[in-house]
């Protein structure tokens, strides 16, 4: 049983990491604006609220339904490494953090493309609770003051960060202020300038100046040949419904695979969160991460022949029922990767890829059923550590994502995207929008996904229920990470089939923070659930 009720509501429904950015996109709903608008409400205040998390100089991914559509729409905002990152001028350390860690910022342009083209209201009526709070002051949570401490040293030497987020070299005190005054001002030129005012203006030009004044590669024409793209999204067909992720560079076809090797199986007679039920799912998902890591890339594969029934059912007959087997890791400069032992991509993908978990991810769903899902981050926590001088707006250090290897079909390249975990989903049942669920949690997305998906799908939970059940999460070869409700003599059944097992605390953000929001088919009431994990908070009304 969940700790929290679902929230529910009939015209409108925001679910997000923070209790004052679900309001605020609650306020834009009750105002005449359609999710889209209450989307970029969303964003812009955990911008403020959420400053480690992401904001309008990080990167994601926007899952849109349309009244009435049936399949979503996917909004690329991702960028691309700078024109002048090569594998010769770059190094690791310079990829990890600083300012030359940063790909090119899409956040800011993403949420104004989708407002433009589908949205009802004007930024200024989206971003006005955002500048509020970042002048007056967003009041400082328990979590925030948690997760700030965790990020001190990451930008203390950098003294616009440390001045607006440190108090004598530490984190505000839960119940404090946090004032952002230049982001505020950053967030006005938008509203009067639009995408231009960053991207081709003064505001682009000011934080471009002071990337290269800190070190970093980023140039003007980086920013303003930046893209916004619209895609179709993959799909599979599992337990009477459809689930929908963005493609590549998105790698959430993991997910999908993963559902699809176990869609044939009977979950429920295996017992949730069972021993059975984990091994079978760590072990397909070491499967799926297989050929997420080998195939996500490569341009010449057709990723759709992956989801394939035939294959999935070939690549579920490699579990062994009793034994757990050496998984790959995480990306391709893992050692595990190149052992032998470890589990391999499938033939459709084989072509022969460090993890900071400071991602967030939101939902909103209107009364004329539009319904917006977007996950995005600035990488690590406070992405590079940089604030670009006094725009008030954090760089990301996403360069860190892409590998050095140039065997890794994920290799830099100028200009390139690079494989992005961040992958919001959306679940069509009947043809029509059914539910969202999405989390941060890097790699771990793609595995706190399923784990949510099938306690719906498979298991019949409510979206909180769903949310708040104990999780796990792989990390490479046999290492496994489970909250502490997950039964003890569960745990000791996983070690004697040769899981290395970590324990972790009962709600622990390694395995995520997810929000989603459900609409009953026959009512159309929504019905919200928010991670305990975060400052979780569904608004509806």
């Amino acid at each position: 049983m969940a700790h929290r009720p679902p929230t529910m509501g009939r015209n409108g429904m925001a679910a997000s990491a923070h209790y004052l950015a679900s309001t605020a996109g609650a306020r834009v709903l009750m105002a005449g604006g359609n999710a889209v608008d209450a989307a970029v409400a969303v964003a812009a205040t955990l911008n403020v609220v959420e400053p480690y998390m992401s904001g309008m100089a990080g990167d994601g991914f926007m899952s849109l339904s349309l009244p009435g559509a049936s399949a979503p729409i996917i909004i690329d905002y991702t960028g691309g490494a700078p024109a002048a990152a090569t594998l010769q001028t770059m190094t690791r350390e310079r990829m990890m953090a600083g300012a030359a860690s940063t790909l090119v910022p899409g956040a800011l342009a993403g949420w104004l493309y989708a407002q433009e083209k589908y949205g009802r209201l004007t930024p200024a009526e989206s971003f006005a609770d955002a500048i509020r709070l970042a002048e007056e002051g967003a009041p400082v949570s328990y979590r925030n003051h948690e997760f700030i401490t965790l990020a001190a040293d990451h930008i203390r030497d950098n003294a616009a960060a440390a001045g607006t987020f440190l108090i004598d070299g530490a984190a505000p005190r839960a119940g404090g202020l946090l004032k952002q005054p230049n982001l505020a001002r950053s967030m006005r030129r938008v509203v009067e300038g639009g995408r231009d005012a960053f991207y081709r203006g003064d505001l682009g030009r000011e934080f471009v100046a002071a990337v290269q004044a800190a070190g970093g590669i980023l140039t003007t024409d980086d920013l303003a040949n930046f893209t916004v793209r619209e895609k179709q999204p993959l799909s599979i067909d599992v337990f009477g419904c459809t689930v929908f992720s963005p493609p590549p560079p998105c790698s959430g076809f993991q997910y999908l695979q993963t559902l699809g090797m176990l869609v044939d199986e009977d979950l429920t007679a295996l017992g949730h969160n069972s021993a059975d039920y984990l091994h079978l799912l760590l072990e397909v998902i070491k499967l799926a991460t297989a050929d997420r890591i080998h195939a996500t890339m490569v341009d010449e594969i057709d990723h759709t022949t992956l989801l394939e029934r035939d294959y999935l059912r070939e690549r579920r007959g490699l579990v062994n029922p009793t034994t757990a087997a050496l998984g790959q890791g995480e990306r391709f400069d893992e050692p595990a990767t190149h052992d032998p032992a470890a589990v391999q991509p499938g033939a459709r993908a084989g072509i022969t890829r460090r993890n900071g978990e400071h991602t967030t991810h939101f939902a909103v769903v209107d009364a004329d059923g539009m319904a917006v899902n977007v996950t995005q981050s600035l990488g690590n926590p406070f992405g590079a550590g940089i604030m670009a001088g006094e725009t008030g707006l954090m760089l990301n250090n996403f360069l860190n994502w892409i590998d050095l290897d140039p065997a890794s079909p994920n290799a830099l390249q100028p200009g390139r995207q690079m494989e992005n975990c961040m992958s919001p989903p959306q679940v069509y049942r009947d043809g029509r929008f059914l539910m969202t669920m999405g989390t941060p949690g890097s790699w771990g997305i793609l595995q706190t996904q399923a784990q949510a998906l099938l306690n719906v799908l498979a298991f019949g939970m409510h979206v909180q229920d769903a949310i708040e059940a104990p999780r796990v999460r792989l990390t490479s070869g046999r290492t496994v990470g489970i909250e502490g409700r997950i039964p003890v003599e569960v745990q000791a059944e996983l070690e004697r089939r040769g899981h290395d097992v970590q324990r972790h605390p009962d709600f622990t953000w390694f395995v995520g923070g997810m929000h989603g929001i459900m609409r009953d088919p026959e009512t159309h009431v929504l019905i919200g659930g928010a991670d305990p994990r975060r400052d979780g908070a569904a608004v509806g009304w």
